[in-house]
């Protein structure tokens, strides 16, 4: 393994508190997470510690108000956040994601009750979240979700089981999407659902090609109850809410892809800047110089995307197209680059002595997680041409 450090991104911040906080950020991700990150991946260990480090330094709620625990970070900051945090271990930063998601349907739907409530132990009390919309038998398709939520009395009666839960098992929350009415889009009420609620159970987690230090579950809700106050909008708003979440999600996606490659670029750049082959250094051979400058310049490309979809949001304009163009680019690209990275290395690539081969596995799943990438260019068509006729 190469001694060579890479050079940290240059970033164009909007205040000095945004570049304290950056600073911040790569301190942490320097001395706590990347320096464990491939051994405890390779045990598939779940560095609760760090979620909580990241909890008592104020991370786990950037983008929301500071009256209810947040950091009052603009996208366009919080989403740099993230690609540190992935690029220092992809399980961290998609768990900060995955939680700011699971947060988002009660800091934007909920009560002023609710939200005074309940936001500030999930924002900056050390509490883990999880977003639960997906099920076996509806994933792309989740307007056709099975999850019933009955009314009994001044509660809910939940029952189904929800399916590929990043933070299955180990979440204190979980934020859960119901049927309560017709088929279809309009039937589904959003719930907040306690980790410890009666009822709650998680199956073993799944065996993953990559992020095994994060765990992926079905969780099974067996007459789950919960009071009507902990109901996240009105009856049948919970598709909308969904995909709010969604689109505000993939934008976490496309920050943390982008991370996984500019560290893939990074382990790239410094072997083949010390890797010595007839003479010289490999990277005074044209053709991976040019590979370099390829997946350099895709990163770049995929990191002005997503924060011009974050300054759209920031702006309050829309931005549900741009979020999954960069969610279709960034994971791509994320894919392509470590790749790459991996044919840089050659032999070395291929040996899990190197992280290449770690960031390849990684890479995959982004392409398929909050929305598969088919699904993203479905969502950009229709805002290009109108929705498919039938």
């Amino acid at each position: 393994m190469t001694d060579r450090a890479p050079q940290p991104v240059d970033r164009v911040l909007p205040t000095d508190e945004s570049r304290d906080l950056i600073a911040l950020v790569r301190d942490i991700a320097q001395s706590e997470i990347a320096p464990k990150a491939a051994e405890e991946e390779d045990a598939g260990r779940f560095p609760r510690e760090v979620f909580t480090l990241l909890s008592q330094s104020g991370l786990l709620g950037l983008p929301y108000a500071a009256e209810h625990g947040g950091g009052d970070q603009p996208y366009e900051v919080y989403l740099q956040v993230l690609e540190e945090l992935a690029a220092a271990r992809l399980t961290v930063g998609l768990g900060v994601s995955v939680h700011t998601l699971a947060s988002y349907a009660l800091a934007a739907y909920g009560t002023k009750q609710q939200q005074v409530e309940h936001l500030p132990a999930m924002l900056g009390g050390g509490l883990l979240g999880a977003y639960c919309l997906s099920e076996p038998a509806a994933g792309s398709d989740a307007a056709s979700l099975r999850t019933k939520a009955v009314r009994d009395g001044g509660s809910w009666v939940i029952t189904g089981t929800k399916a590929w839960i990043t933070h299955g098992g180990i979440a204190d929350f979980y934020t859960v999407m119901a049927r309560t009415g017709e088929q279809g889009p309009r039937g589904i009420t959003a719930f907040l659902v306690p980790g410890d609620a009666d009822g709650v159970a998680a199956a073993a987690p799944e065996r993953k090609m990559g992020m095994k230090g994060s765990p992926t579950a079905q969780v099974h809700f067996d007459g789950v109850r919960v009071p009507d106050e902990r109901r996240l909008g009105e009856e049948g708003q919970g598709f909308a809410i969904a995909l709010a979440s969604l689109d505000a999600g993939r934008l976490g996606i496309a920050a943390c892809a982008v991370g996984l490659a500019q560290a893939a670029l990074d382990a790239a750049v410094a072997h083949a800047t010390e890797r010595r082959q007839f003479g010289r250094p490999v990277a005074d051979f044209q053709g991976l110089r040019f590979m370099l400058a390829d997946m350099a310049t895709q990163i770049e490309a995929g990191r002005a995307l997503y924060l011009a979809a974050a300054r759209l949001r920031d702006a309050g304009r829309p931005f549900a197209k741009q979020a999954a163009m960069a969610k279709l680019h960034c994971t791509d690209t994320a894919m392509k680059v470590t790749v790459d990275a991996v044919q840089v290395l050659g032999g070395y690539g291929y040996t899990a002595d190197f992280p290449a081969e770690r960031y390849l596995r990684e890479a995959k799943v982004l392409q398929i997680v909050e929305g598969t990438n088919q699904i993203q260019r479905m969502v950009i068509a229709r805002h290009l041409a109108g929705p498919e006729t039938r």
